[in-house]
């Protein structure tokens, strides 16, 4: 696993480390769970995610990236 440094003010700091012991969980699984929720993949990840798709759909490899790029959008405008 890789180790990452950020610099936050001294009150984003205090509130992430409030929220991760009111949550009974560390900061590292706040940040990873928030960028679950963000759709932040790595280029594996997302093509995987479409390959998966595709197959399931019958759609080509180009309908599937369109469909999949339309859904994201659309999930990150009703956020």
């Amino acid at each position: 696993m890789s180790r990452l440094t950020i610099t936050l003010s001294e009150s984003r700091y205090r509130a992430l480390k409030e929220a991760a012991v009111q949550r009974d969980k560390t900061i590292g699984q706040l940040i990873d769970e928030s960028l679950d929720f963000y759709g932040i993949k790595s280029n594996t990840q997302a093509l995987d995610l479409v390959r998966r798709a595709r197959a399931h759909s019958g759609l080509d490899q180009a309908q599937a990236l369109a469909l999949a790029e339309q859904e994201v959008r659309a999930e990150r405008l009703a956020e």
